[in-house]
């Protein structure tokens, strides 16, 4: 694209007459022209809001480096005292305004060196062409500018990717360094533990030959240590042995008796409660037995809990436990009350029944003893005469 001024000057001149002069320019002084030019007023304000020189001769570097000092003290998420959420909206519109204004001087300038190059192409050496930008490309300067960026960028993704596998490779090395490293010790373990085995082993044959295990009870006599279950490992069974000589318990079972020793605590006291209350029960009585169920809903919440740990960790899905209600509860309690009102008027009338029958062989015999007082009576009346 070229550029020139044209000047069109009207002279007088009383010896030849009149002339028309015609003078084109360089675009240099279009140049000069351009540059010296007032920027507008809302320009200069977004030069003013980024703190850089109103007269548009900072570069783009500049510009952001500008930008991000003051995102960092005016951004609503700095975190900063400063922070104005107002103030940084109206100096990111200045960025973008001041961005805008330098892209488009950069363009009017590539045009103009465009055709300055276009013209000096020709007195220029073919060499000075490729002084630039490494060697690389071909064309114009600007066009030769956009391959060099282009191949600037593969370079960046390629060390990008060379970094990248560079740390892969790092940390597999590291991962099998600890791999490494296990093996070490989970050999440097199993060295020690036969080490120990071996001691063990040798005290064990120092002990036989003084003599230590002659007389012990049941030498000579077989074991009958897998009596009891043929099939089962003799290692596992005599570890299982030695923890019950021990009083080991796995923890599932002692939190089944824990849940079995709550549960018969709280219906026996279901039961006893029920059973001092009448049949049908007074309002006052009725009050009594509903506190009652209140108090124990709680600890059945907190059984509850327990059966919830226990079935986690029960080993078999056969034995674990459901959850305790309070309407089954209270219905078992009523029940167990009725039963045993009906067990204690058996007893009673058993009772009642077995004082009859005391009762009646005491007046029997009662009447036995006076006829044999009366017989005797009678006989020594008798032999009296």
């Amino acid at each position: 694209m070229r550029s020139s001024l044209h000047l069109l000057v009207w002279r007088s001149d009383f010896h030849h007459g009149h002339f028309l002069l015609f003078v084109s320019w360089r675009s240099v002084v279009f140049r000069w022209l351009s540059s010296g030019l007032r920027i507008s007023r809302s320009l200069q304000e977004s030069y003013r809001l980024l703190q850089l020189p109103a007269e548009g001769h900072s570069s783009p570097a500049q510009v952001r480096d500008a930008y991000l000092r003051l995102a960092k003290l005016y951004h609503p998420d700095s975190g900063e005292p400063t922070a104005d959420s107002g103030l940084f909206a109206r100096i990111e519109e200045a960025y973008r305004v001041v961005l805008a204004h330098q892209s488009k001087v950069r363009e009017r300038d590539g045009a103009l060196e465009d055709d300055d190059e276009d013209k000096a192409r020709a007195a220029a050496l073919q060499h000075r062409h490729y002084l630039s930008y490494e060697g690389v490309g071909s064309g114009t300067p600007s066009q030769r500018e956009r391959q060099y960026r282009q191949i600037r960028v593969d370079r960046a993704a390629e060390q990008v990717l060379s970094y990248r596998q560079r740390e892969h490779e790092r940390a597999a090395a590291a991962d099998g360094a600890l791999v490494e490293r296990d093996m070490r010790q989970r050999s440097r373990k199993i060295k020690i533990t036969q080490a120990v085995e071996r001691l063990v082993e040798d005290l064990i044959q120092e002990s036989m030959a003084r003599g230590d295990f002659r007389n012990l009870s049941g030498a000579g006599k077989p074991l009958n240590k897998f009596e009891h279950n043929p099939y089962a490992d003799p290692m596992t069974h005599n570890l299982n042995r030695i923890l019950i000589d021990n009083g080991y318990q796995p923890p599932w079972v002692v939190m089944q008796h824990d849940i079995r020793e709550n549960v018969a605590r709280i219906r026996n006291l279901l039961l006893e409660s029920r059973a001092r209350l009448g049949d049908p029960m007074t309002p006052a009585e009725q009050n009594q037995w509903e506190q009652m169920c209140r108090s124990i809903q709680e600890e059945l919440g907190k059984l509850n809990k327990m059966v919830d740990n226990y079935n986690l960790i029960v080993p078999m899905l056969s034995m674990q436990m459901v959850h305790f209600s309070m309407p089954r509860e209270t219905e078992r309690a009523q029940r167990g009350a009725e039963q045993r009102r009906m067990d204690l008027l058996k007893v009673r009338e058993k009772e009642r029944e077995r004082r009859k029958e005391e009762k009646k062989r005491a007046n029997n015999g009662t009447r036995t003893q006076t006829k044999k007082q009366g017989l005797v009576s009678w006989m020594q009346s008798l032999f009296r005469y």
